[in-house]
């Protein structure tokens, strides 16, 4: 993905919308901050999220965190894959290391987050 293309929450998750599926990741300042990825927790499929919903859990050497749902909707796809691999997301938070996909989300919600730019000038405000 790339990130000039994705909106963003405040707590570090990104999201984009594709043709109805939303994929949903980490940021790089998100894996940053957590160093080392051991391991991630995966909702079920199927699951019925609210927006700002524990929708998964990212352990590192460093600290455990939530991953919140930027958005309503429902869990389609996890990927498994960070059941292996965790540190996936240290590798590739923007492509191969993403969490879920959700569909049937809340298109206001989305219309809501930050894009590139404002996340951007938000790091700024927390760095």
């Amino acid at each position: 993905m790339n990130p000039d293309t994705l909106k963003y929450t405040e707590e570090h998750e990104w999201i984009v919308n594709l043709d109805g599926i939303c994929i949903i990741g980490i940021t790089e300042y998100a894996v940053d901050e957590l160093g080392e990825i051991t391991f991630v927790e995966l909702p079920e499929i199927g699951k019925v999220l609210e927006r700002g919903e524990d929708v998964a859990v990212v352990e590192s050497v460093k600290a455990a965190n939530d991953v919140y749902a930027p958005v309503s909707g429902t869990v389609v796809e996890v990927n498994d894959i960070l059941e292996m691999e965790p540190d996936l997301i240290n590798r590739d938070c923007y492509g191969k290391g993403w969490i879920v996909k959700m569909k049937d989300i809340n298109e206001e919600e989305y219309n809501e987050l930050m894009d590139a730019r404002s996340y951007r000038g938000y790091l700024k405000t927390v760095e």
